[in-house]
């Protein structure tokens, strides 16, 4: 696995971030929780052969919940929003 492919997950698909792609040309990833805007602006650009504009990151926090009796929480994810030039686009988005 390359350097690049241990930054990026995945993309997250929901309707919100679709409606995101087709609006405003931004895409959402799940990303590595250490990694930093400069490193997914590189990955990105690398793996896609596009050229970022912006980068906005989140940390998503994990929700509770419960199996049985017993409670827990999920893990909390980065997600990061990334905006690409005019014209530009990713055309196989689930083969990350």
């Amino acid at each position: 696995m390359s350097k690049y492919h241990s930054i990026i997950h995945s993309p997250a698909v929901t309707e919100k971030n679709t409606a995101l792609k087709s609006d405003q040309n931004k895409y959402v990833f799940k990303v590595a929780r250490d990694s930093n805007k400069a490193q997914i602006r590189e990955a990105v650009e690398k793996l896609f052969n596009v050229k970022v504009v912006s980068i906005n990151t989140m940390i998503v926090k994990g929700k509770k919940k419960r199996m049985g009796r017993y409670a827990g929480y999920r893990s909390n994810w980065k997600k990061a929003i990334v905006r690409l030039a005019e014209g530009q686009a990713i055309e196989k988005l689930g083969e990350v």
